[in-house]
């Protein structure tokens, strides 16, 4: 197979170059990726404008199992409010249920619709560790093998997240009982940590996590954090997603939740606060003086009704910023952005408030697509992202036949994929030099396990949906 791909236009340095060579090194990587170059003999030629994936930054994969799902309320509720809170009782009754096989299987299929959604590199958020009763598998890493076989499967890239989680809430000393398969300690978390780092599995690596400040002691996150010192990776966070949670935080602390991580003297590069949806103008300053990133879920953040993070102040603050499936809603990343802009459109009553006039010729696709595309790597625990020399040899072939695209002028291709497109609108994807979508379609190995997953996970749903009955009835 060929080391070399020639295309007449890439997303390079934020903006597209013409004729550009892309080679790929034996280990995956970029080689060397150069511009203004007439396509020689021995290179294949990629059949569509190339631009870089984005990193998947928060996923939940075993929440694809109910995505839908969740979308009635009963008669029976008595008139209470659908929230955040009774979205999370839901949620709970599906993660009490799913066994390892289930995991792999919903897993596979969610991967597989990343991939065709333009993610190549995916960062589970794992807090599912243990048995439906609560019991430790023989294993530890039960759970883990079978969210990292699915992304084998599926030929994504897996950010593993083991996740601390030992409370109910600010004011609890233990979990609830239907929290049970969560459980863990800093020894765990890091236990877990290094034995997917020393697994030696092709294109996984891990970080850490702590669920939230509401979910874990301040001295096991002070623990863990020393402990991550001595490890390689990442350390996630969700923080600030719901205003009870701050306001919880302000009576147990007297802080808010960022503004607790700040003076606690937690946060750094390697730190990603996902959601940060409720925060202070002195908090986006404090994050963007530690150098720690944002991970923003719009469709989940809106499915969930969190509310509206301050985007013109991140990006003004220059915080590094990714994008995050979360509960997986929504498995495209052109789609999130749209709704990352649309959502201050609505608040603000204004057009392309995400844009900058002296930037990207004012594109607010182009502003947003660098921004997250720039804060891949350090979300992802890589070390580096994109079509640089040195990141994983990834990239995407945009479709130009698609609705959206069709007739467009070159220079508006990713304003248009953004703005103008309602599916994902890519020809192929490729992963370490390896093409894994053709003709928008999952191919080779993959392909048969995604169509087996589709078929398991759709039983599954049917199950679910079930258990889901018995909280709207009829």
């Amino acid at each position: 197979m060929s080391n070399c791909y020639w295309t007449p236009r890439a997303w390079l340095w934020g903006g597209w170059q013409e004729n550009v060579l892309l080679r790929v090194g034996a280990d995956g990587c970029w080689a060397g990726i150069d511009t203004g170059v007439a396509a020689p003999q021995e290179a294949e030629r990629l059949d569509g404008p190339v631009i870089p994936p984005l990193v998947d930054a928060h996923s939940h994969a075993f929440q694809r199992a109910m995505a839908g799902l969740a979308e009635r309320r009963g008669e029976d509720d008595g008139g209470g409010d659908d929230d955040f809170w009774s979205w999370r009782d839901r949620m709970y009754r599906v993660a009490l249920r799913i066994t390892p096989d289930q995991l792999r299987a919903v897993a596979a299929q969610l991967y597989v619709e990343l991939l065709r959604g333009g993610y190549t590199q995916v960062c589970e958020f794992h807090y599912l560790q243990h048995d439906t009763d609560g019991t430790r598998y023989a294993d530890p890493m039960a759970l883990s093998w079978a969210l990292a076989d699915a992304a084998d499967e599926a030929g994504i890239g897996l950010t593993l997240l083991p996740v601390l989680y030992e409370c109910a809430g600010f004011t609890q000393s233990a979990l609830r009982d239907d929290q049970r398969r969560f459980a863990t300690t800093p020894a765990d978390v890091i236990a877990l940590h290094r034995a997917a780092q020393r697994s030696g599995r092709r294109l996984l690596n891990a970080g850490v996590a702590i669920h939230s400040l509401r979910a874990a002691r301040a001295a096991s996150i002070h623990e863990l954090e020393r402990l991550a010192g001595n490890v390689e990776g990442a350390i996630h966070i969700h923080v600030a997603e719901q205003t009870a949670e701050v306001d919880d935080c302000l009576a147990a602390t007297g802080a808010r939740p960022i503004e607790w991580l700040a003076r606690e003297g937690l946060l750094d590069a390697r730190w990603q606060l996902v959601h940060a949806t409720h925060a202070l103008r002195s908090e986006i300053d404090a994050v963007a003086a530690s150098g720690a990133g944002v991970v923003l879920c719009p469709s989940t953040e809106a499915n969930l009704g969190d509310g509206l993070a301050d985007l013109p102040r991140w990006l003004a603050a220059g915080v590094p910023l990714t994008l995050g499936s979360d509960s997986n809603v929504c498995r495209h990343w052109a789609e999130e952005l749209r709704w990352l802009d649309y959502g201050q459109r609505l608040q603000l009553r204004q057009r392309n408030v995400a844009a900058a006039p002296a930037l990207h010729d004012g594109a607010t696709a182009a502003r947003l697509f660098e921004r997250m595309l720039a804060g891949g790597a350090a979300a992802a625990g890589l070390p580096a992202w994109g079509l640089v020399p040195g990141a994983r040899a990834d990239l995407l072939v945009l479709e130009l036949q698609a609705p959206g695209l069709l007739g467009m002028p070159a220079s508006h291709a990713l304003d248009a994929l953004v703005f103008a497109t309602d599916a994902p609108a890519l020809r192929e994807v490729w992963v370490a030099g390896r093409r894994i979508v053709a003709g928008g379609r999952h191919i080779g190995a993959a392909a048969a396990t995604g169509r087996l997953a589709a078929e398991v996970a759709a039983n599954l749903a049917a199950d679910f949906a079930g258990t889901m009955a018995e909280l709207w009835p009829a």
